[in-house]
């Protein structure tokens, strides 16, 4: 028996009792007259040609046993301690889900030394790539890897965004014997799955606060990485390893001008989806919508009204005000502002001379820009949606959402970047809802998690 890495798969080739053991893995591709396997079944192909006692010649594998050597002891906590236990038990595979602010690469750090194998990190975004760069440095004083960003360098512990791992694991998926996928609830999307299944590491740790997903999605998440072995959620670590918090949530009024518009914009785009026979909550209603509005003057004009609407419920003058007076109340204290749009985030940037970071922000300049944060040099600081995930922000304790989607995750997310505990810290969570619009039924859906069901309180409306 002969296997081999091609092409982010494996080639086997041996004889029919040999291959009888691994059949239900395996596919015969008549190109090259050989049976193939995705690169995932690496480890399980190994092992059951092991147990059946048959000798393989494997020239696959090109990742081995590492020295790796921490520079101090790591001091897990009750819930990182069982997360790595459960995940040893689960044949050094699965999901561990830990709220943000946790201490989620902690659990990736034990498991490195657990295993002690080449290991690839991969990551959502190119900010989380260099924090986990910056992170593993300290914690094993050694040369770190990077894919992406323009960055091409492999080592035995190697960082990657998704994109980038996708790009390049039909060369390198033989190299790594551990995958540890941060915000692993982006893998099962159809290109970023690549990562996993090109990938040939028997070990595999996926690491999230929210696995669900609105298209099911968790379940290839599960199959890809292995079952979920542990799941903590933020009430049950409050209070001792998170900040206790209070949520609140500010309707907003609307000014009889803006009212006047934003109703008279919400009924054109409604009645226009209406005639159309355009169901909007229905599976690809946006999208039907969105062709619909390309088709003649009466659509184009719907969709204006539509962005009308949204942009009045998102930041109306009422909406502001309300964010001047929250400003105002904790001006000692370090806030950060989030938003569901660029447009929103630059408007109150302008408005309040406070500083923004979008997706637009380069990297040279957001890290700057986090890094004061962090130095305490700038007290507020106003984000669309790039700092919700993985980005490790300062110990804020007051967030303030002035609009957002629909999303759980989203929401759990935002309310995760101000639980980082230290002593006698209360943090608070703002919600700003314009009354009497589209955002009271996508605050209802967004607030559906275990996080939110405590007691939550009404501000006066502003």
């Amino acid at each position: 028996m002969r296997i081999t890495f091609n092409l982010g798969t494996l080639i086997l080739h041996g004889s029919a009792e040999e291959l009888a053991l691994v059949a239900e893995h395996v596919t015969w591709d008549d190109r090259i007259h050989a049976y193939r396997a995705e690169a995932r079944y690496y480890g399980t192909i190994a092992l059951a040609l092991h147990r059946a006692k048959i000798a393989f010649d494997d020239q696959a594998r090109a990742f081995d046993k590492q020295p790796f050597q921490l520079v101090s002891p790591l001091h897990p906590r009750p819930h990182q301690q069982i997360a790595i236990q459960k995940w040893a038990e689960n044949n050094h595979t699965g999901v561990v889900v830990l709220p943000t602010g946790s201490g989620k690469s902690l659990v990736a750090r034990l498991a490195m030394q657990r295993v002690r194998r080449n290991t690839l990190i991969t990551v959502p975004t190119l900010d989380l790539m260099h924090q986990w760069v910056e992170q593993l440095h300290a914690a094993f004083n050694q040369e770190i890897g990077m894919l992406g960003g323009g960055e091409h360098s492999l080592h035995p512990i190697t960082v990657s965004t998704y994109d980038s791992a996708a790009i390049h694991m039909e060369r390198y998926g033989c190299r790594f014997g551990l995958l540890i996928c941060d915000e692993c609830h982006h893998l099962p999307t159809p290109s970023t799955r690549l990562v996993a299944t090109m990938c040939m590491a028997p070990f595999r740790l996926g690491l999230t606060a929210t696995p669900e997903r609105s298209d099911g999605g968790e379940t290839t998440l599960y199959d890809l990485l292995g079952a979920q072995v542990h799941r903590v959620e933020i009430q049950h670590l409050e209070g001792e390893y998170l900040a206790n918090y209070d949520l609140h949530q500010v309707p907003i009024i609307l000014d009889d001008d803006e009212r006047e518009v934003y109703d008279t914009a919400y009924h054109h785009y409604k009645q226009f989806a209406q005639i159309n026979g355009c169901r909007l909550g229905s599976p690809g209603g946006w999208n039907n919508f969105i062709m619909l509005c390309t088709r003649s003057k009466e659509g184009r004009e719907a969709f204006k009204a539509y962005h009308t609407q949204k942009r009045i419920a998102r930041a109306s003058r009422a909406k502001l005000r309300a964010v001047w007076h929250l400003l105002r109340e904790h001006r000692g204290e370090q806030a950060i502002l989030f938003t569901d749009d660029n447009a929103t985030a630059y408007a109150i940037g302008e408005t309040f001379f406070l500083p923004v970071i979008t997706h637009k922000t380069r990297l040279a300049e957001r890290k700057a820009l986090l890094d004061h944060f962090r130095a305490g040099q700038i007290r507020h600081m106003v984000t669309s949606r790039v700092l919700n995930e993985g980005v490790d922000v300062p110990d804020v304790a007051v967030g303030i959402i002035v609009s957002g989607t629909g999303s759980v995750r989203e929401h759990v997310q935002r309310l995760g970047r101000i639980l980082r505990p230290r002593q006698g810290k209360q943090a608070v969570l703002y919600e700003l809802v314009s009354e009497d619009t589209a955002e009271t039924y996508t605050s209802a859906r967004r607030r559906q998690h275990a996080a939110y069901q405590k007691e939550q309180g009404v501000l006066d409306p502003c």
